[in-house]
């Protein structure tokens, strides 16, 4: 190499090196791909509006049921012909190694590792963008099966030592035969922000999955699985201090993104702090047992439809007070679901207050559906009651569209305790996770326009 093409890359290094950190310090966006979006993989126009909502539901169904299995009353009972779908409704591209190669990965806040398909492949599902292969990157490093990194992974399933070649290993899996197994190793991960700067993060430790089986039918676009949620060995744990210890989603109204350019937005650092008029803000209750500590839970003390308030009773899980009651934010949960007892008494309460025409759903699939016209105004404001927040669900946040003139409610009975806060209940609104202070916030927002 001559001297001047070395002047170029390291000049090229040092300004990458220079955007990074300015990035990093004031904050920074990236992209959410939703599933159904044009710009996703998985982007089927063939598809009718109600065979995508029928897919969001059973998604909704198989992870309330992963979720519950753990700790629920039932979990002997436990049976299902469901298998937890870790495709979820919301993945980012990255890049990962040196050179940057462009994977994607799916957004999953119940989950505490960040894993992807890695050559050699001994088993490899279908993904529609190439695999990673390690050997071409040179940030990546093996994990000794000494090192404290293998020893503290209590976040996954297990680890252990491959015996040639003293390599950490890791295995998950998530029922129903779908899993991953491979090497556990630091690479670099890199981000591309709406602004167009570049945000590298080296050393990250992450999963490159060698044997990789999926137990449904679609095989999904995605590289793998980014964690999101609070265990040490999450994207945004192991991000930490760099940002503050903060991040934040605006989802936009999913029925917007077939025929526009619009996006979802996941900021970090300073740009993920919500604040302003109409912020509220609630507690995220720690945990204990079972590892689900590392989920993201709060205390719902209610349900009001209208002037009528529904007290919520979910599970009381063992180590916690007896006063509080439990649901979990799952960014991979389009619907939200409800304890069975009390879902029917919420879904009584919005019967008494809507007056429009039933519509019978032939499959069975949905409790609730109405005959609409172009426009309705006569839905009910549902507000979910926190401790010290009180959050409004309006129209699009609690009906989803089956199809142009039928709208049917987004929420669903569960026989387990524990309730599900899905996606379509939040969307516009900018959603904030503190984990310094240990708090989430809420603030109704035009998700199209932040």
């Amino acid at each position: 190499m001559s001297h001047f093409s070395s002047f170029i890359v390291i000049f090229f290094c040092i300004s990458c090196s220079i955007v990074t950190s300015n990035a990093i310090n004031s904050g920074f966006s990236i992209e959410l791909i939703h599933r159904d979006s044009y710009k996703s993989p998985l982007y089927n126009p063939t598809q009718t509006k109600s065979q995508r909502i029928f897919n969001a539901l059973h998604r909704s169904i198989n992870r309330a049921n992963y979720m519950n299995k753990e700790y629920s009353p039932f979990k002997n009972k436990f049976e299902s012909s469901l298998s937890y779908n870790p495709e979820g409704d919301y993945f980012l591209s990255y890049l990962v190694g040196t050179p940057p190669f462009k994977v994607y990965g799916l957004l999953d806040t119940g989950s505490n590792f960040i894993w992807l398909q890695c050559k050699p492949c001994n088993i490899c599902y279908n993904q529609t963008s190439p695999i990673f292969n390690p050997s071409k990157s040179s940030t990546y490093q093996n994990i000794s099966c000494f090192s404290k990194t293998c020893k503290s992974l209590d976040s996954v399933e297990s680890t252990s030592c491959s015996k040639d070649d003293n390599v950490c290993e890791y295995a998950i899996e998530y029922g129903y035969g779908t899993k991953s197994q491979g090497d556990v190793s630091f690479e670099t991960i890199t981000l591309n922000s709406t602004s167009g700067s570049i945000v590298s993060f080296p050393k990250l430790t992450i999963g490159c999955g060698h044997t990789n089986i999926l137990s449904w039918e679609n095989k999904g676009p995605s590289s793998g699985i980014i964690g999101f949620g609070k265990g040490p060995t999450s994207f945004i744990k192991q991000l930490g201090s760099l940002i503050d210890d903060k991040f934040s989603h605006c989802l936009i109204d999913n029925e917007d993104y077939q025929n526009s350019n619009l996006s979802s937005k996941l900021s970090f650092g300073a740009a993920a702090i919500v604040s302003g008029d109409l912020v509220v803000s609630t507690p995220m209750i720690k945990m204990v047992g079972n590892n689900q500590k590392d989920y993201y839970y709060l205390n719902l003390k209610a349900f009001s439809v209208g002037k009528k308030r529904i007290k919520y009773r979910g599970f009381k899980n063992e180590g916690v007070n007896a006063s509080t009651h439990n649901i979990l934010v799952d960014s991979g949960s389009p619907l939200t679901i409800l304890p069975r007892n009390f879902y029917y008494r919420l879904e009584s309460a919005v019967k008494k207050v809507v007056k429009l025409e039933r519509f019978q759903d032939d499959t069975d699939e949905y409790k609730l559906c109405y005959k609409t016209t172009s426009e309705q105004s006569n839905f009910p404001v549902l507000t979910m009651h926190f401790s010290g927040a009180d959050v409004k669900l309006y129209s699009n946040g609690v009906f989803l569209s089956l199809s142009e003139r039928v709208k049917c409610f987004a929420f669903y009975p569960s026989d387990y305790g524990l309730g599900l806060l899905g996606n379509k209940a939040v969307m516009n609104h900018l959603v904030g996770y503190d984990l310094k202070n240990n708090i989430m916030s809420f603030k109704p927002i035009d998700c199209s326009k932040y």
